[in-house]
């Protein structure tokens, strides 16, 4: 069994994590329950930033905060000099709550709203990455009546299909996202742009996918809006500041999963940047880049209940967790993997091969399949690695169960971060009828 981070088993065959037990966790806050390594996420942050201090590049490494939001990773990532991308006005929300300073927020998404636009612009965040046309007119607007300069980076469509899965393919022609570079949309966005008073266009912005293994997808984006910005130098004279090449960065989930080292992403991006700049003559732009499943993905572990037990002879064995696609939907979604051991047997040798079912009320809520376990019985801790993205940012009230609590460990202590829902909070936006 691979282990992230600090994850260990200890003398006693137990999980531990941040020099914490599993199972004092779950007896503490209880199960289902997310546990986020902290020192792997700021050794991870580190790593990118010392990447780009040593290859002498200025840069800005923001979180993409959509694989998990909450203040805590918000203040988290400020503690170790990040950015943050956000995607929503709630996100821009709990960033602006959380104390982040405002001119390091940069705002994503395909379909912002007026209101999520008057909120970035009224606080100054530090960039807004434009999508489309009906948001550059929306945002030319605002800043013109609130009278405030705004920067801006142009999302563009590279036309480039990283080897990943489909629904998570963004950079390629055919996309909801962005200005495609090759038909004349950027190009007409970068002159709309610079027409505006209130806009100050800063460069490119684009993301290809995610849970990418390799750099050429990265390296050829990197080539061609470089060379376009070429052209567009030679025709109108717009020099960019910045090139934002996203994230995307792959982790291992399974033994299936070769991710290169983070690092090896980022030089490989400078180097394509840099070559491409010496061939056309440009000036060095700023390189940001958005983790956000690298930096918290592998962190984070969900721990859970085993329940019940069900066995179809010749067939397969079903255990029950008291969790499922209410917690962590990716299965469901995208099929994705996982592998687990049970926390308070974590030195025992598989004797078996079970399915990992939810309990929501469907029979698509299966975990994992075919997972090799020692003998479990009810009561036993599941604990399912690599579920820091995508698990709490995507949890959802389905069959109307509460949320569960995270936990950030550390250095032997753990601290709540996010409470656990209650049932008084399930309803507490409900309407009687009476």
């Amino acid at each position: 069994m691979h282990l992230h981070g600090s994850a260990e088993i200890s003398h006693n065959g137990h999980l531990k994590i941040g020099g914490v037990s599993t199972i004092d966790l779950a007896k503490q806050y209880g199960t289902p329950l997310y546990v986020y390594d902290t020192a792997l996420i700021k050794e991870r942050a580190r790593g990118f930033r010392k990447t780009f201090k040593e290859l002498g590049v200025k840069a800005e490494v923001a979180y993409a905060s959509k694989a998990f939001s909450c203040m805590a990773i918000f203040q988290l990532m400020n503690e170790e000099g990040l950015s943050l991308d956000v995607v929503s006005g709630g996100e821009l929300y709990t960033a602006l709550k959380a104390d982040f300073p405002p001119e390091r927020i940069h705002f994503n998404g395909n379909n912002k709203s007026r209101s999520e636009l008057v909120l970035a612009v009224k606080e100054k965040i530090g960039c807004i990455v434009v999508d489309n046309f009906y948001e550059l007119q929306l945002l030319s607007e605002i800043t013109g009546e609130m009278k405030s300069k705004t920067k801006v980076l142009l999302r563009v469509t590279p036309g480039i299909e990283a080897h990943t899965h489909d629904y998570i393919l963004t950079g390629q022609e055919d996309s909801k996202f962005g200005f495609d570079l090759q038909n004349g949309q950027a190009e007409k966005a970068m002159k709309l742009s610079l027409e505006s008073e209130y806009i100050e266009l800063l460069g490119l912005h684009c993301h290809i996918g995610s849970q990418i293994f390799e750099t050429t997808g990265f390296i050829l984006a990197a080539r061609k809006m470089i060379e376009k910005a070429a052209e567009w130098n030679s025709l109108y004279g717009f020099v960019p500041e910045v090139i934002n090449l996203g994230g995307g960065f792959g982790i291992r989930y399974t033994q299936e999963d070769d991710p290169i080292a983070p690092s090896q992403y980022v030089k490989e991006m400078i180097l394509a940047v840099k070559e491409e700049v010496s061939r056309t003559g440009m000036s060095m732009p700023e390189i940001w880049i958005e983790p956000g499943r690298s930096l918290v993905g592998d962190a984070g572990t969900s721990l859970y209940t085993i329940g019940s037990s069900k066995e179809v002879p010749g067939v397969r064995k079903y255990l029950a967790i008291d969790g499922g696609m209410s917690d962590n939907i990716r299965p469901a979604l995208y099929r994705a993997k996982y592998e687990a051991l049970i926390a308070n047997k974590a030195d025992a040798e598989p004797e078996d091969t079970v399915s990992i079912a939810g309990k929501c009320c469907e029979s698509g809520d299966m975990l994992i399949w075919d997972l090799p376990l020692p003998d479990a019985e009810a009561g036993d801790l599941l604990a399912v690695f690599c579920t820091g993205a995508y698990g709490y940012s995507m949890a959802n009230n389905y069959n109307r169960l509460p949320r569960p609590p995270v936990v950030f460990v550390e250095n032997g202590k753990s601290k709540l971060v996010i409470r656990r829902e209650t049932y008084r909070d399930l309803i507490k936006l409900d309407e009687s009828l009476t």
